[in-house]
């Protein structure tokens, strides 16, 4: 399977890094999210994310799985 991404539009300020997995598809909870973190198979702007609540803002990209979600402004 090759490389997906995604656009996620923020409806406020930023998201909680477990809140964006859940809200994309990628985790089925906030639970599961942070599971996700904690193994260690997520980035932020390319770089390795062990913060589970990090707050993910506009502009930035997360990558978890093969995708790449682009977070946009509102």
């Amino acid at each position: 399977m090759g490389k997906q991404s995604t656009e996620f539009v923020l409806s406020r300020e930023h998201i909680e890094l477990c809140q964006l997995l859940k809200a994309v598809g990628i985790a089925e909870s906030g639970g599961a999210g942070k599971h996700l973190v904690a193994a260690g198979e997520v980035s932020v702007d390319g770089q390795p994310e062990s913060r589970k609540t990090a707050k993910i803002r506009a502009g930035q990209s997360v990558t978890c799985q093969g995708v790449t979600i682009l977070v946009k402004a509102p």
